[in-house]
């Protein structure tokens, strides 16, 4: 399959063909000329884009990082023959770095307040991983592209009224908090994608599909429009607005003939 039918077969749109188009770049560079590369940071919808992109291509030495576990944008690094993963993740001047922000002890501010403070630097998404608040200190932490780091460190001086002292810090001291979880039993008639929302997120069926029709709605980080997608346990449900849920478990009929469902959803 050649690279134009490749992107044909798995963009959706120009964004997307530019951005796939950029990672398999990247990908002959790391196979061809043996040197390690790796894309931007990626949001989950642009990382499940990427990976049928992969898998339709076929075998490839790559992994998907954000800095720590189950961090939720990451980029794709694309391995030569030379390079093991361990090693790429243990590099200290690897791709990825980190920065602390602290504030003031009275300091109230929010992940948007943080993101809108960064932007304003002139720094595009694309370099900016996920933005973390432990649980303790008047502090935030921030992943970024490694060569976005000077500008962050040299101009970053406040965020909304708060001014802020920085540091780096290795991704090994990165503290998320434990995510919060709400675990929901329901039943539904089927395993459509409005009704799962719905019972997910306390909508009536209705509603839901107006989410759904209007592009809000994605199954796997992939947009769905369709309010009668089947969806299945394990799938990951997201929708603007509302938040992301997780079908833990769908342990079967009840005796009324419902779909039983247990839901994790992440409040």
């Amino acid at each position: 399959m050649t690279k134009k039918e490749l992107l044909d077969r798995c963009a959706r749109s120009g964004e997307e063909r530019m951005l796939l188009a950029r990672a398999l770049d990247k990908l002959e560079l790391s196979q061809n000329r043996g040197v390690p590369s790796h894309t931007a940071i990626l949001s989950p919808g642009e990382q499940a884009s990427l990976t049928d992109l992969l898998n339709a291509l076929g075998p490839s030495r790559h992994l998907f990082c954000g800095g720590y576990e189950d961090a939720e944008r990451r980029l794709c690094a694309f391995l030569p023959d030379w390079q093991e993963a361990d090693d790429f993740l243990a590099d200290p001047d690897g791709p990825l770095a980190a920065i602390q922000a602290d504030f003031p002890k009275n300091a109230d501010l929010s992940h948007r307040d943080i993101l809108g403070s960064l932007m304003g630097l002139g720094i595009t998404r694309e370099k900016l991983g996920d933005i973390l608040f432990p649980v303790t200190g008047s502090c935030c932490q921030v992943v970024v592209l490694r060569d976005a780091l000077p500008i962050l460190l040299s101009q970053w001086e406040s965020a909304g009224r708060w001014k802020v002292s920085l540091k780096e810090i290795p991704l090994s001291q990165l503290a998320p908090r434990p995510a919060q979880i709400k675990t929901i039993r329901d039943t539904v008639a089927a395993p459509r994608l409005d009704a799962v929302l719905a019972a997910a997120f306390s909508l009536s069926r209705s509603k839901a599909a107006g989410y759904i029709t209007a592009g809000k709605a994605a199954v796997n980080h992939r947009e769905c429009l369709k309010a009668d997608r089947q969806v299945e346990e394990g799938d990951v449900l997201t929708c603007r607005g509302l938040g992301k849920c997780v079908i833990r478990e769908v342990p079967g009929q009840s005796r009324k003939g419902r779909t039983m469902l247990v839901l994790d959803r992440y409040i």
